[in-house]
């Protein structure tokens, strides 16, 4: 990550951080995701339509929990400890599926520590782009490195999560996780910032900046959840897929996410360095053509080489939404950061929910390839909507 450091004289000790918090939250949540169907499926022994529910209620009550959460930390209170609040919380998850196999108790106690963790990553965000706002630095180009971080701990994450947990056992890969997580937790005690709140707009401007009312922000948060419906889809599909019907070795579902992550990151980063000439628009209507063609490439090319081919279009899909996706919505609702950042993240959650329930009923019922034929029919329809929403 040292190249990172070396990017401009403005550099400093804040900013170098923000990068290590964000990178390291992403490791212990790339080990814990993409196993997580093979989890359920192996592990606790359910059947497919019940390990997509445990997408779906995992999303719904992280929303609940994300926007109380996002309500607060906008209007009063330390956003940094708040972070650190769900840092704990993620500790004790990771502990929890390390040493439990019950369904329910996942599904309970498991969901309500996850969706408190979960809230973690859009509040750091929503830290670093007060941060970056105070400081005068470009917040284009911040975000997009600390969002490379992420790819890149996705990168190693995937291949690392299915190898600890193909050749170790999913106990050592969430002891680790959790182990990351208080590491997390430490960083961000002791180096990031407390920013001071902007005062607050009149009862008049809040409801000019309330977010909702614009149907720009409406029409973007629908083609964002389906962006991440058929992401989701994918993610959770995938693994089984490539090993029940393709035969296909089980690792290859971690190279396949981690090479896709390393091929976003610089995507990410040019996307950054070019929005500015092209468009938020432009640049969103690009990355979702190109996940059309991944999805489409799905269906019909099945070998290990053209899998890992495809993985460019992905990369150029989620590279430019993950990161150009969520500063759209924040510069259509100026004033809330916090607000249009866990909007964002709503979308991804409300797409997980979708992903959950449509996945386990396709799989179940039709099998698995159905489930890509569904994901190419609505990236179409996600194309669309997105060249409707205005430019910022």
């Amino acid at each position: 990550m040292l190249w990172l450091m070396t990017m401009g004289r403005r550099l400093n000790g804040v900013y170098a951080a923000f990068m290590m918090v964000a990178f390291m939250m992403g490791i212990a949540g790339a080990l814990q995701a993409p196993t997580l169907s093979l989890y359920l499926s192996r592990e606790v022994g359910v059947q497919p339509f019940w390990v997509g529910l445990f997408y779906t209620v995992n999303a719904v009550a992280g929303i609940v929990v994300s926007l109380a959460l996002a309500k607060r930390s906008d209007s009063r209170g330390d956003r940094r400890k708040l972070i650190m609040f769900c840092c704990l919380m993620a500790v004790g998850n990771a502990l929890l599926f390390a040493f439990n196999r019950h369904y329910l108790t996942l599904i309970t106690c498991g969901v309500l520590l996850a969706s408190i963790a979960n809230a973690a990553m859009p509040q750091l965000f929503a830290l670093a782009r007060e941060y970056a706002d105070s400081s005068a630095r470009e917040v284009v180009m911040f975000s997009s490195v600390m969002r490379a971080q992420l790819s890149l701990a996705w990168v190693i994450g995937p291949p690392l999560a299915f190898m600890l947990a193909l050749n170790y056992g999913f106990t050592a890969m969430f002891s680790i996780a959790a182990a990351i997580f208080a590491i997390s937790l430490a960083l961000i005690a002791l180096t990031l910032p407390s920013v001071a709140r902007v005062e607050q707009p009149s009862e008049a401007e809040q409801n000019q900046l309330s977010g909702w009312k614009d149907s720009n922000v409406r029409m973007l948060f629908i083609a964002s959840t389906l962006m991440w419906t058929c992401n989701t889809m994918y993610i959770i599909d995938m693994p089984l897929w490539i090993s029940s019907d393709l035969g296909l070795p089980d690792s290859l579902a971690g190279i396949l996410m981690g090479t896709a992550a390393g091929l976003e990151i610089p995507a990410m980063i040019l996307a950054g360095y070019y929005v500015k000439r092209f468009g938020k628009r432009r640049m969103m209507v690009t990355a979702v053509a190109a996940g059309v063609l991944f999805y489409v490439g799905l269906i019909f090319f099945h070998s290990h080489t053209s899998l890992l081919i495809l993985q460019l279009f992905n990369a150029v899909f989620i590279g430019i939404v993950a990161g150009i996706g969520m500063l759209w919505f924040q510069d259509l609702m100026p004033g809330r950061a916090g607000a249009a950042t866990t909007l964002f993240t709503n979308s991804i959650s409300t797409g997980v929910i979708l992903a959950g329930i449509v996945q386990g009923a396709l799989a179940q019922s039709f099998g698995h390839f159905s489930v890509y034929w569904v994901i190419a029919g609505i990236s179409v329809v996600t194309l669309a909507m997105t060249c409707r929403v205005k430019d910022v």
